[in-house]
């Protein structure tokens, strides 16, 4: 791997014995070059380039003869320094070394311990993290190297056009586009040593969406924004394609803001002052989208039924057949429920119609209303039927 970084561990003091003289004992010391922050524990990742070197405080000038040993096994060099090319993990260990001169020899260093690492595989996330993202918000992409903190790394980056020197752990796009949408991963390097490059984030970069309002329940009136005096209506935001954001909403009518923030505004008992166009938008942190088309909400009196009578003869015989008939103009499409008078038609569930095979004792007055949700419709008119001698009169 090149060449050696430069570094200190910091010093281990000896007692040293040298024989044959009286002269003060030097000092002797192992540390490793080259000197990231980690090197100073002893830690170096594998592929590395690292170097133990020994030093005699007190014994310079003198011809020293070193030796070296890992935990209890000698290494062959008689050099001061002891360097690893290419570290790997059967390097690691503890190692010392002493010194000799003529007769005289110091005592063994302290040991000092060697940790051999695989490389950390960084880590790419996106601050906010939404991998959705849309044109004109800015979001920052960040190489994380959980481990080597204290390093001092440099990184590379796919796509190429952000290595621009001097290259960065994290970037940040202001006002994002959809090229830049793709894949991104990132690599470290310190020394001439790199990491594994890390998994892939990919960033979506899409036009804003264009929320969505429309009226619940989903009778045909609502779709058309008409609804009866006395309902309960909800109002909703849909964003397509926005799903998972942490959205908050803005909602008017007309030119006029409501203090809802959600994706529903409910109206209780509609009344005439509900009436109008509603419209919404979304917002997440600092971006919001455009405003949804307006839908038009009309407010009407609740209808009034009709009873009709079919055939509608204005004889009917016992012992013919006709048919009751509850009709509400305007109301088609929406999910009625129906009463009746006279109440032996009320049997559920309550139809719009009844099929009668004519006697005397239906004769009588037919009136009906309708309700949808928690509003009823006005009673109809009344339908009198008379049945005499056999004959059906409907008046």
């Amino acid at each position: 791997m090149g060449h050696s970084l430069l570094c200190m561990m910091g010093f281990f003091l000896l007692s040293t014995v040298i024989c044959g003289n009286a002269e003060a004992p030097p000092k002797l010391t192992v540390f490793l070059q080259p000197s990231q922050t980690q090197l100073y524990s002893g830690v170096i990742y594998r592929g590395e380039t690292v170097t133990l070197r020994c030093e005699i405080q007190g014994g310079e000038g003198a011809q020293w003869t070193y030796e070296w040993s890992r935990g209890q096994s000698r290494i062959h060099s008689a050099s001061r320094e002891y360097t690893f090319r290419s570290v790997t993990v059967s390097d690691a260990g503890g190692y010392s070394c002493w010194g000799t001169e003529g007769s005289s020899w110091t005592e063994w260093s302290d040991v000092i311990t060697l940790t051999v690492l695989s490389p950390p595989k960084p880590t790419v996330t996106l601050q906010p993290s939404w991998t959705q993202i849309y044109s004109g918000e800015t979001v920052t992409v960040r190489c994380e190297i959980q481990g080597g903190e204290g390093a001092q790394w440099t990184y590379e980056w796919s796509p190429a056009k952000l290595n621009t020197p001097p290259t960065s752990n994290e970037y940040t796009i202001i006002s994002a586009t959809e090229s830049d949408s793709g894949v991104y991963s990132c690599r470290g390097r310190r020394s001439f040593s790199w990491t594994e490059w890390s998994d892939i984030i990919t960033l979506n970069v899409k036009p804003p969406p264009k929320p969505t309002v429309f009226l619940q329940p989903s009778w045909t009136q609502i779709y058309s924004g008409v609804i009866y005096r006395g309902e309960t209506v909800t109002v909703r935001c849909e964003i397509h394609g926005g799903e998972g954001a942490q959205w908050t909403y803005e909602w008017r009518r007309g030119q006029s803001s409501i203090r809802e923030t959600s994706s529903e505004y409910t109206i209780s008992r509609a009344t005439w002052s509900d009436r109008g166009g509603y419209s919404c938008r979304g917002r997440r942190g600092s971006f919001w989208t455009v405003w949804s088309d307006i839908i038009t909400m009309t407010i009407l009196f609740p209808v009034k039924p009709t009873v009709t009578l079919q055939p509608p003869w204005p004889q009917i015989y016992s012992g013919e057949t006709v048919t009751v008939r509850c009709e509400i103009q305007g109301g088609e499409g929406a999910q009625w429920t129906y009463e009746w008078r006279p109440a032996k038609l009320n049997t559920p569930p309550t139809s719009s119609e009844y099929r009668i095979t004519v006697t005397e004792s239906d004769s009588g007055g037919y009136s009906c209303r309708g309700k949808r949700s928690f509003s009823w419709t006005k009673w109809s008119d009344t339908l009198t039927v008379v049945c005499k001698l056999d004959t059906f009169h409907s008046f």
